[in-house]
This record gives C-alpha cells, sequence and structure tokens, in this order.
C-alpha cells in the first residue's frame, strides 16, 4: 500500500511540474497573418493567455519601438474592449507616398474587456510600412490583471541566452518579394522558353518539306488502294 502511495505521489508531482512547465510557457506574443516582409503592410495578432488560475487579464499595453517608426497602425476592433492609440511627434517627418508624415503612434492600450482563467484573446493590428533594413520588430507589451498584479513582456532574449522569464514580443521580418532573385530567374526561364518557342515554329514554317513529303505519301496510298480495289472487281468478273 505504502508503495502505491508512493507512486501516486510521483506521478501527481511530475504532473504538477509538467503542468506549471506548460503555463510558464503561455507568454504574451506576436504573429502575422501570412508574412511580414520587409517595407510592406501586415496585420498582426498580439495574442495575450491568462496565466492566472484566480485573476482575469483586464487590459494591455503594446508599446511600438521609437527606433524603427510604423506610419499606418490601425487596430481592429474587439468586441467588449476600448482601444486607444497614443501618437508622439517625429524629430524628422517621414516621407511615405510622396506625402509627409509629422507623428507615429507609440502605443496601443486595449481596456475594459476580461480574458478568464484558462482562455486567451487576439488583438489584431494593421500596420506599415515595416523597417526594410531590419529582419525583426519588438513590442513590448504590459499585461493587467483584476487583482492589480501586473506583468511586464520587455525582457528581449540575447543570442546564446536562455529564453527570458517574461519575453518581448518579437516579430520576425521576411525578405521583401522583389528581393527574390529566384522569381527573377524562373522570368527569365519563361521568356527563353517563349524565344524558344518561337524559334521552332519558325523553323517549322521556314521548312515545307515534311508537309509535302507527307502528302505525297498520302497521296500514294490513295492511289495503290483504289488500284487494289479495280483488280478485286476484275477477278470476281472473271470469275462468273
Amino acid at each position: 500500500m505504502n508503495t502505491s502511495r508512493a507512486a501516486f505521489a510521483a506521478a501527481l508531482a511530475a504532473g504538477s511540474v509538467l503542468l506549471l512547465s506548460g503555463t510558464a510557457f503561455a507568454h504574451v506574443g506576436v504573429q502575422p497573418v501570412g508574412e511580414a516582409a520587409k517595407g510592406g503592410y501586415a496585420t498582426l495578432n498580439f495574442k495575450v493567455p491568462n496565466e492566472r488560475d484566480n485573476a482575469s487579464t483586464t487590459q494591455l499595453e503594446v508599446n511600438f519601438p521609437v527606433d524603427q517608426p510604423l506610419t499606418s497602425v490601425m487596430p481592429q476592433d474587439v468586441p467588449g474592449w476600448t482601444v486607444n492609440v497614443e501618437k508622439t511627434k517625429l524629430d524628422k517627418p517621414l516621407t511615405v507616398h510622396g506625402k509627409q508624415v509629422a507623428e507615429v503612434v507609440t502605443k496601443v492600450t486595449w481596456s475594459g474587456g476580461k480574458i478568464g482563467p484558462g482562455m486567451f484573446q487576439q488583438f489584431p493590428v494593421s500596420v506599415g510600412r515595416l523597417p526594410e533594413n531590419a529582419d525583426q520588430m519588438v513590442f513590448k507589451a504590459i499585461q493587467t490583471y483584476d487583482n492589480n498584479e501586473v506583468v511586464r513582456w520587455i525582457e528581449e532574449a540575447k543570442e546564446g541566452a536562455p529564453e527570458p522569464q517574461t519575453p518581448a514580443p518579437v516579430l520576425k521580418l521576411t525578405a521583401a518579394r522583389g528581393d527574390d532573385h529566384h522569381a527573377g530567374a524562373k522570368g527569365d526561364e519563361a521568356k527563353n522558353a517563349d524565344k524558344n518557342a518561337g524559334r521552332d515554329h519558325d523553323e517549322a514554317a521556314a521548312d515545307p518539306a515534311p508537309d509535302t513529303t507527307a502528302r505525297a505519301l498520302g497521296i500514294a496510298s490513295i492511289v495503290i488502294g483504289l488500284g487494289g480495289v479495280a483488280f478485286g472487281v476484275a477477278s470476281r468478273r472473271r470469275s462468273s
């Protein structure tokens, strides 16, 4: 009996460790809908899980990097939540589509809603233009619970170091489509194929010999066939 109880206690302890480990990795994160290409526009989803069993998340604050200013930030309406967008003026205006942009969004805050224990919520935002000279963007986020607990997801991961306890959401940027050399290679191959096809067509049109030979053989076959029929009819008449 003691052995059974000990085994049960060990299994329960192991299960608790796995459960807590799974919860610890449920961080606030950001994911693009499709691709987040450099220099382009994208829709981002900030995913917020509730990591507490006895409290609900009631606010999310996302800070946009000032050193990578985005000229367009448009949050999507999330039922039950109120969104507040904060902007700041730039020391040096940016030129986008021929227009001067003097201020950019630096913070978006969602509040008034509730994410219960064991639940998560996504907060979509349309952004652009994304940086052209960077491989990623870091969005520091602050999560607030209804028991006044505040979790700051602001730690940046360092290469070769373990993952921070409260890492900041990181958006990975993909290469712009215009930089894809494979696309250019495929285009060249297609052009070469079209040229070869046109050359074959021209050569066939310039050399009528194969077509003439085929016609002559066809006519000869018809003549031989008619001669065979006539010979058969003559043979039948003689037999009669």
